[in-house]
């Protein structure tokens, strides 16, 4: 596979660039009042409004890759604003008119008999249900504020032993053998997040005042319920994640507390505190994975080669094309992920790499979601190619556990690749009880939208001691503990979109025990459903994979001790 381009434009010209919105305008007015007299018109009606959301969607792409890249660059911060700001805001009426166009088409029902336009049209009718023309100022302040986390956070460093660090730079001491340079580190971070307590605070309240103005303008009496319908979530609903908090209680907290029990007795030590959570247990130097961003690319390359050379080959084209920038460094945005580029259909892969473990799961992650991309780059409407993210997720979760039969590319020592599987085995037990909190801690604050901020620290400090271990002493750290939910990036920037890492791991982990029962089936189901792209609902996708949709209790107990048996045999 060589270098892409994208695909010929079949309506828009070939030099058409997206500028500003008055080059933008004829093009929607255009699609808005095309007579439509077929259902093959039609077709050709959604092909030409799929050209038009690709381009606008790539040229949106680069201006968010390079802003998150650059927090420092105001020019970087000033395209993208612009887009937010004076494009975005004009766009929004035209959506909604031609969905309208669309959904009121005698021809329609025609395209209702096939599944994949049978979604096509099933979202356009819910986005239809929530439009409303005064919420396109307030989404808009929503986004402008909301970039202003990244800008916050990219600017965070501290300062260790003579260096400035960034707090991905500095969490790294927190695998340190040595334990005060663990609790210095620790109270360092925490020290200079709590420097912009009250700004992340009011930053958020004002989010919250925002989006709950949004969704009482659309009729839902909360900003959940509102999110449910603009989600797309046909396939489950809150109650659903009720009961996904009560069994990841009930049976993933108890083998967590087990898990930080052994920690203590293996560290030694008189009380288990906040950073003694990431250190290795038996006193051993942290795992590198590699060395630097160059040598973490190539590794991941050959890992994901041998699992299948197609995984390889795309990773190859975007390092190819520069589409990576892996490595931490001061003036980043936080955090990871994967920019779909929607045009060219080859992805964007952005984080903040030091060396460590959790550097290689979240290489690796974000390359199964680049995957994705892959695999759907041949379907033919910008709608197929855009999963839910309930199935984005499982892409991108079980590529973890599926590479990591070859993670001796990374660790050619076996003690270390045993460490380094035990490691992401217990990563991912305690993570499921991380993304219950969070969520709960979501559905609280939007169905209480008024709460003060004594209220929201009570409400996060109950509802994070609900899915934490008993073993973690956090006495004298009370003012830490209580906003610590302020490190998590997806409640200022992506609201609601959380719940969906929980499903996904599910997921994962039943793709793995599918995996390592037969590698060829279960690598193929895994293609096959993330080829479906956007064509299918959700537990038509996970049946595909092999797996279900499914988050009760019997069928989490099910697979938490699937993966505490594997826990159990790597030694």
């Amino acid at each position: 596979m060589k270098n892409l381009t994208r695909a010929p434009r079949t309506w828009l010209t070939e030099d058409f660039i997206i500028r500003d919105w008055p080059g933008l305008k004829p093009y929607f007015d255009e699609l808005a009042d095309r007579p439509i007299s077929s259902s093959e018109e039609l077709a050709q009606w959604l092909a030409h409004g799929s050209e038009l959301e690709a381009a606008i969607g790539e040229e949106f792409g680069w201006r968010y890759i390079r802003m998150t890249c650059h927090t420092e660059r105001a020019d970087y911060a000033a395209a993208y604003q612009d887009f937010v700001q004076h494009i975005q805001p004009h766009i929004a009426p035209y959506h909604d008119r031609l969905n309208k166009k669309l959904l009121a088409s005698p021809f329609a029902d025609a395209l209702q008999k096939e599944i994949p336009y049978f979604l096509l049209l099933r979202d356009a009718k819910k986005e239809a249900e929530i439009f409303r023309e005064k919420n396109i100022p307030l989404l808009t302040e929503i986004e402008t504020e909301a970039q202003r986390y990244g800008q916050l956070c990219g600017a965070m460093t501290v300062e260790i032993d003579g260096q400035e660090l960034t707090l991905q730079q500095a969490s790294v001491i927190l695998l340190s053998a040595d334990r005060e340079k663990r609790k210095t580190a620790w109270e360092k971070i925490s020290s200079r997040r709590l420097q912009d307590k009250e700004e992340l605070d009011g930053l958020f309240s004002k989010l919250i005042s925002l989006r709950h103005q949004t969704a009482l303008n659309a009729d839902h009496k909360n900003f959940r319920d509102y999110m449910f319908v603009s989600l797309g979530r046909f396939d489950y609903s809150p109650a659903d994640c009720f009961a996904f908090h009560e069994a990841i209680a009930a049976e993933a907290v108890p083998i967590v507390s087990e898990l930080a029990k052994k920690r203590k007795e293996n560290l030694k030590v008189e009380t288990l505190r906040p950073w003694d959570k990431a250190v290795d247990e038996h006193g051993r130097d942290a795992l590198k994975a590699f060395d630097g961003g160059d040598d973490l690319l190539e590794k991941s390359i050959h890992c994901l080669t041998r699992l299948d050379p197609y995984f390889g080959e795309c990773l190859t084209v975007m390092k190819n094309m520069g589409h990576l920038d892996l490595t931490s460094r001061k003036g980043k945005a936080p955090g990871g992920y994967n920019y779909p580029l929607p045009e060219i259909g080859v992805p964007f892969i952005f984080m903040n790499a030091t060396s460590t473990l959790r550097d290689l799961t979240t290489m690796v992650h974000e390359a199964g979601h680049a995957l994705h991309n892959f695999l759907t780059r041949p379907l033919p409407l910008q709608h197929f190619k855009s999963p839910p993210m309930e199935v984005a997720e499982l892409a991108s979760m079980s590529m973890e556990l599926l590479t990591m039969d070859y993670w001796d590319v990374f660790f050619a020592n076996a003690e270390d690749l045993k460490r380094a599987k035990q490691e992401q085995l217990e990563d991912v037990l305690e993570a499921l009880p991380w993304i219950a909190a969070i969520d709960q801690f979501q559905h609280w604050i939007y169905e209480n939208p008024r709460h003060d901020l004594d209220a929201r620290k009570e409400a996060w400090i109950e509802i994070s001691a609900r899915f934490s271990d008993r073993q973690t002493d956090w006495s004298g750290l009370e003012d830490a503990r209580g906003c610590l939910w302020q490190k998590q990036l997806h409640l200022y920037e992506v609201p609601f979109y959380y719940i969906e890492y929980g499903m996904a791991q599910l997921g994962a982990i039943a793709v793995w025990r599918n995996f390592k029962k037969d590698k060829a089936k279960g690598l193929a189901a895994y293609k096959k459903a993330l080829a479906l792209g956007n064509q299918n609902t959700i537990p038509e996708i996970y049946k595909a994979a092999g797996i279900e949709f499914n988050f009760s209790a019997p069928y989490i107990r099910e697979l938490m001790q699937f993966v505490r048996h594997e826990l159990e045999v790597i030694f």
